[in-house]
């Protein structure tokens, strides 16, 4: 029980995802076959959608708006800061600070320590890049087997990324996702949620910034 209660919050989530991911698998493989009967094409088989790029496509078209959100954002905290926010740093405490202040003065500066230093940001814009590159690949296929049942000329790989229709769809996560963060930086500024480290103390003024106010 400890054990769960210490690991709660990312247990919460990852519950979450995956029902959330097998009722978007159930409600996307139904609506793949409800299009494929009304236009007279071969429907799937669950487990078929469930591996094929139409679902691929869905899933990381998303995956890679989120990491991308945090790519940037764990970035953009190290030198931009939002007076008030508790998702920022103090004005004065712009960039990537000193030794002393990250806790590791006197050890060697060698690329061991520099890659672990910014670990965080190597992960998450790695993750971000490889479900881009999914997405990509997987629109990819489904634009050209849509392609095929056209009679229309497929495209390379590379040809497919600067189109408007895979813009169109990645620009419409990234949009989102940056409004989010935005509203998170500056709502958090004026209003509070108890016990929650996102937010300010109840009782901390509007201009002080850092959850620690």
């Amino acid at each position: 029980m400890k054990a769960l209660r210490d690991h709660s919050l990312s247990l919460f989530f990852f519950a979450i995802f995956a029902a959330a991911l097998i009722g978007q698998a159930i409600a996307g493989s139904a609506e793949f076959n409800n299009e494929a009967l009304a236009h007279g094409s071969e429907t799937k088989s669950f487990w078929s959608y469930v591996v094929s790029a139409d679902f691929g496509q869905a899933v990381m078209e998303n995956w890679q708006s989120e990491y991308l959100q945090f790519t940037l954002f764990i970035f953009a905290t190290v030198w931009f800061v939002q007076n008030g926010s508790p998702e920022s740093k103090k004005p004065d405490e712009v960039g990537t600070q000193s030794d002393a202040e990250q806790l590791v003065e006197g050890r060697d500066r060698g690329l061991k320590l520099f890659l672990y230093s910014n670990s965080l940001l190597i992960v998450m814009a790695a993750i971000w890049i490889g479900s881009w590159l999914a997405q990509s690949l997987t629109g990819w296929r489904v634009y050209n087997e849509q392609a095929l049942e056209h009679g229309e000329a497929t495209l390379g790989w590379l040809p497919y990324v600067g189109t408007a229709e895979f813009w169109e769809s990645t620009l419409q996560n990234w949009q989102s996702e940056f409004l989010a963060v935005g509203s998170m930086v500056v709502l958090s500024v004026y209003l509070r949620q108890r016990g929650s480290p996102e937010s300010k103390p109840v009782g901390a003024s509007n201009e002080a910034t850092g959850i620690e106010a």
